[in-house]
């Protein structure tokens, strides 16, 4: 991995190989990730129709010099007739994880959402047993709220999650 700072930036073309990855790689994933097969074709086709950023959600590359090392995503969650918040996501190549890339990928979004879209909360879920995330998204200023049972159906069985938010307010 590249000694060159964190940055997140818009998906390129040539970027896709490495995002078809996630989908077809389990060793790509990572155990928490790993969902079972998915249609790769699915980034090429969101892709070509907005560049992986739309009024929905989105995703961004985690780069570091010239290593891609990931991307982060947002999705739009409808949370009354007239209000929203974004649930932000992160997943990082194995060359990525355990040097604190995911915390400062998931510090760069957060700043990013806050700075171009009027919603007032984020959140994030992860797998109960997902230690490591949950380091990362308290380092990135994000507050546990608590555990959502039988949430997420991976490898045979369901599993909690820790449910996190952060508030505009929080960030200083």
């Amino acid at each position: 991995m590249s000694n060159d700072p964190v940055i997140l930036r818009p998906v390129i073309e040539n970027d896709l190989p490495m995002l078809e990855r996630f989908l077809t790689d389990p060793e790509a994933t990572g155990p928490f990730q790993w969902l079972g097969w998915s249609d790769p074709g699915r980034w090429r086709r969101r892709w070509a129709q907005d560049g992986l950023l739309g009024d929905e959600g989105g995703q961004l590359m985690v780069a570091s010099g010239a290593d891609r090392l990931g991307f982060v995503a947002w999705r739009k969650v409808v949370t009354s007739r007239s209000s929203y918040c974004w649930s932000i996501g992160a997943q990082l190549l194995p060359e990525g994880r355990g040097r604190g890339v995911g915390t400062q990928a998931q510090r760069l979004l957060t700043r990013y959402l806050f700075a171009h879209t009027p919603v007032v909360r984020l959140e994030a879920d992860t797998e109960a047993e997902n230690i490591a995330e949950q380091r990362a998204l308290e380092k990135s200023g994000f507050t546990r709220e608590g555990v959502l049972r039988s949430t997420v159906f991976r490898d045979g069985q369901w599993r909690d999650v820790v449910r996190y938010s952060v508030l505009r307010g929080d960030i200083s």
